[in-house]
């Protein structure tokens, strides 16, 4: 019975000790990219889920997101990642409310020596896709000719797994779309599905970051609740 007893504590004292803790915002610890100390993102330790994972930060990618100074540093960095490496960008697609991001590096690309398999006259295309009940990419009739025989760089706010990806490339394929590249702010992976990613962070950026199945989650196994659903837009506490 002692046994028991003592794990109905344990897990007691970790509820109560998270109980206590501060506030996610309250908590953050800023990390600078390896290559542009300039750049910052924002990163909480703790026990987090996404739809296809459990994480041990939550990654907060906002003030890239939503402010012009950053959003404008973070986009001339990315274009320098992709220099000589892509040539042809006709369309932008954003994901997880990366449209000011998406727009600075559409004038980044545009100042410099990337082309458009389109017409001298037109410029690079910045577009935001719904996304539907089971995550798929939806393109409105009006949106669908920046899509179709286009090529097109997918930006992401964040990537784990690269599951998200995979599915939104598959859905740009469908409509008749070419990703050419990927970026994310921050990304565990380099590569996915032969493709190149172009990321801002990378785990060398945020030391122990770790990704598990939920059912290898160490958190879990120790009776540690998720502090909160997250995704590339933000988070969602559960308690």
């Amino acid at each position: 019975m002692g046994g028991i007893s003592d794990f109905i504590q344990e897990n007691r004292n970790i509820r109560e000790e998270n109980r206590q803790r501060k506030p996610i915002h309250e908590r953050f610890i800023e990390f600078h990219a390896h290559d542009d100390e300039q750049i910052v993102l924002n990163a909480v330790p703790g026990h987090f889920a996404t739809i296809q994972s459990h994480i041990n930060y939550y990654v907060d990618v906002t003030s890239m997101k939503v402010r012009t100074k950053e959003a404008r540093e973070a986009a001339k960095h990315l274009a320098s990642k992709m220099l000589h490496k892509i040539e042809v960008v006709d369309t932008i697609v954003c994901m997880d409310g990366t449209q000011v991001l998406g727009a600075y590096l559409a004038e980044e690309l545009e100042k410099s020596s990337f082309s458009l398999s389109g017409a001298a006259r037109e410029s690079i295309r910045v577009v935001c896709p719904e996304v539907n009940s089971v995550n798929q990419l939806l393109f409105r009739e009006n949106i669908k000719p920046s899509i179709q025989g286009r090529k097109i760089f997918l930006l992401l706010a964040t990537m784990s797994t690269g599951e998200t990806v995979r599915q939104s490339m598959e859905c740009i394929e469908y409509y008749g779309g070419d990703v050419v590249g990927v970026s994310s702010i921050f990304s565990t992976r380099e590569v996915v599905q032969s493709t190149l990613v172009f990321p801002l962070f990378t785990i060398e950026d945020l030391p122990g970051y770790e990704s598990y199945k939920p059912a290898d989650c160490p958190f879990c196994k120790k009776g540690i609740p998720i502090e909160a659903m997250v995704n590339g837009f933000g988070y969602s506490k559960l308690r």
